[in-house]
């Protein structure tokens, strides 16, 4: 039960039956705003990871944590466009998009799905991350709730303890840097594209 973030295969991603979780009504209309932009399209997508515990090669992280102060976080670094762009989306892709796209394809979550480019969404999060100097020590591999649990197991209260921050001043906030900061990084170090399930 919950939201979680996680990446798509091109099984999926191509799929017809939206029932086991095909999207290809998304794709297709992502390739034909992509082509009426003059952009290539993005066939690109690769299979699905079997899933190995810390190899980085699959995604899945739970929207746990309230945004509330994260989205005031937003408004103190970002404008209003840059906050829309990282939190607006439903689908996020390794394509460099100048706006983004919106589809009427309804999901889970919203009537339509509105797609973002994840190197868009990376320098807003870069961003965030650098305000609230985010550790180091913030996992990167995100194949297994890794992130979350960092967070929510202790140990991220634990290292803000020790050595004090901004990140380390509000939990939930940092949280959400980190989510969208290594959801960016893993769909473009990987090529595909990451959704809400």
């Amino acid at each position: 039960m919950g939201v979680y973030l996680v990446d798509v295969g091109a099984e999926e991603w191509f799929g017809e039956d939206e029932d086991e979780g095909g999207r290809a009504k998304i794709a297709a209309g992502l390739n034909a705003e992509l082509v009426r932009r003059g952009l290539p399209r993005y066939d690109s997508v690769p299979p699905a990871a079997d899933f190995v515990r810390g190899s980085g090669r699959s995604f899945e992280e739970k929207l746990v944590p309230s945004m509330n102060s994260f989205l005031t976080l937003c408004k103190a670094h970002l404008s209003d466009a840059e906050t829309d762009l990282l939190c607006g989306w439903t689908v996020l892709v390794p394509v460099s998009l100048d706006e983004e796209i919106e589809l009427p394809v309804g999901s889970s979550y919203s009537d339509d799905t509105v797609i973002a480019g994840a190197p868009q969404v990376l320098a807003i999060a870069e961003k965030l991350a650098t305000a609230v100097e985010l550790p180091p020590e913030t996992p990167e591999m995100c194949d297994n709730l890794d992130l979350t649990n960092w967070f929510l197991d202790g140990t991220a209260a634990k290292l803000a303890a020790t050595r004090p921050a901004p990140w380390g001043e509000d939990l939930d906030a940092a949280f959400y840097v980190a989510l969208y900061l290594r959801a960016a990084q893993h769909s473009l170090g990987r090529g595909c594209p990451m959704v809400y399930s």
